[in-house]
Formats: structure tokens, sequence, C-alpha cells
């Protein structure tokens, strides 16, 4: 029995599907699986993954009230100052990435203070989502909001404040402290620390006692 070839053209279809392939110095051909068609057939963005996108922060008006006041406030203790701007961008929706480049920080900064803000308790006010967490066995730190009162205190006028000198003294700012309710305990000596990390206002006497 004669087996009868078919000669006839092999059609585009037949051929297996074919790609340019350049390179420096060659041109040549490579096959070009059925993946890599379906890959090229897709519209762009289909099947692609989106990247995982931070949540943003959900602020009530009385926070971003105290929020703004602490970033504004000339006696704000930096860090703090800096945890309040993190939260505002957070707020308007702007990404750790981005927040990280506008203040010029770590990524990883602006990060954990959002979890701080978002992992708090409801009832917990700014000056408490904003403080560092407390350290095993260390001692009792002051906290950002109390610095922020003894700092605002210093630079008022005394006789506003219904205290009968013309300048501050680090240790009647110590004294007013305690007695307003803003801390427990408090030396003279801590009072000249949070002092020297700012300017000195012109109603504190350089008297250090």
């Amino acid at each position: 029995m004669t087996t009868r070839l078919d000669r006839r053209p092999r059609t585009e279809s037949h051929l297996p599907h074919l790609s340019q392939k350049q390179g420096p110095g060659r041109i040549g051909y490579r096959y070009e699986s059925s993946r890599d068609a379906s890959r090229a057939s897709r519209p762009d963005g289909e099947g692609v993954v989106p990247a995982h996108k931070a949540s943003s922060v959900q602020l009530s008006a009385e926070h971003e009230r105290e929020l703004n006041h602490l970033v504004r406030a000339h006696s704000t203790p930096q860090k703090l100052a800096e945890r309040a701007r993190i939260i505002l961008l957070a707020a308007s929706g702007l990404g750790i990435n981005a927040t990280a480049r506008q203040l010029g920080i770590w990524r990883k900064t602006a990060g954990h203070w959002r979890r701080r803000w978002r992992m708090a308790e409801a009832s917990a006010g700014v000056a408490a989502r904003l403080s560092d967490a407390p350290r095993s066995g260390a001692p009792a730190t002051f906290t950002p909001e109390a610095i922020c009162q003894i700092m605002a205190m210093a630079c008022a006028d005394p006789e506003t404040l219904d205290v009968p000198i013309s300048h501050w003294s680090q240790s009647e700012l110590a004294r007013q402290s305690v007695a307003r309710g803003i801390v427990k305990s408090i030396s003279h000596g801590s009072v000249g620390r949070f002092l020297k990390k700012r300017p000195i206002s012109s109603r504190i006497s350089t008297v250090t006692g």
C-alpha cells in the first residue's frame, strides 16, 4: 500500500508560535509557550495582586483638635509633635512610606505610631496614645501631656496664673505643677531638664533653685 503524503502548504495555525528574540549582535526566534502567550494576552493589571495598603486612621473631632494643638504649640516636645503629625497625616489618607518621606523619619517609626493609635482603647486620650510604652522594671516617667503642660506654664506670665512672682524659677514651676495636679511629684531638676530641651522663655529666671 502506498502512503500518500500531505503536500499541502502548512498554514500559520499549524506552526508553533514564534516570537522574535533580539540581543546584542544577534537576531533570532524562540518558541513561545502557551503560558507565555496567555500572559501576554492579559489586559494590563489583570491577575496582579495589589500591594497591601496600610489602614487609615479615623479621628474624632476632639482628637483632631488636640493633635493640631500639639503640632502648633511651641512648647510641645519635638518627639510628641512628630507623633502627632504622623497621626494627622495618617488620618488624611497618606500612606506609611509617604509619611516617612514627608517627615524625614524611618518608615518603621511611622508604622509603629499608627499601630499604637489604632490599637489603643477607645477611651484613651491623645497623651496616652502617643506616650512611650512603660518599660518593665523602669521607673515611672512623665507623660508627654504633663511635660507639655509644664512647658506651657513656663511660657505664661506668672501673674496671669495668680502666682505673685515676676519670673518663674525651676522650683516654683515644680511646686505649681504639683499644686495644679499636673504631676504627683517632680523635682526642680526634672523641670530644668525639660527647659534645656526647649528655648528658655524670658519669663523664666536663670536661678536654678
